[in-house]
């Protein structure tokens, strides 16, 4: 039961479904998930705390900066079924493809600067 309560709880946010679906283009920076919402820091991290606790993603450390991804191989298969259903269900909304027009811009900009992104915001 805990395990259901979680996933549904990480889905019925609209921030932390459009965070799960811009991790589809890969590993992103805390920053550039804030750069994408357009929310503070605070509540970027405690909605991803959210998805992770769910089991939707992974974070790791590097130095003073976070990096989320996609559960990976090991996820629990239901939560592999969950981010298959999500990413269907969701791919053709506005939002979600201006949120991937946004992370675009954002990639570039961060590849323009020649390092990771927030090193450059400092």
């Amino acid at each position: 039961m805990e395990s259901f309560l979680a996933i549904t709880k990480a889905l019925s946010d609209e921030s932390r479904v459009r965070a799960l679906m811009a991790l589809t283009e890969g590993e992103l920076c805390v920053c550039q998930i804030i750069e994408v919402l357009g929310l503070s820091p605070a509540t970027v991290s405690k909605h991803m705390s959210i998805l992770q606790q769910a089991g939707f993603v992974t974070r790791r450390k590097d130095g003073r900066w976070h990096y989320y991804r996609l559960a990976g191989r090991d996820a629990n298969p239901v939560i592999k079924q969950a981010i298959k259903w999500v990413f269907k269900s969701l791919e053709d909304e506005k939002v979600i493809q201006g949120d991937a027009k946004s992370l675009c811009c954002i990639r570039d900009k961060d590849r323009q600067a020649s390092s990771a992104c927030c090193y450059n915001k400092n």
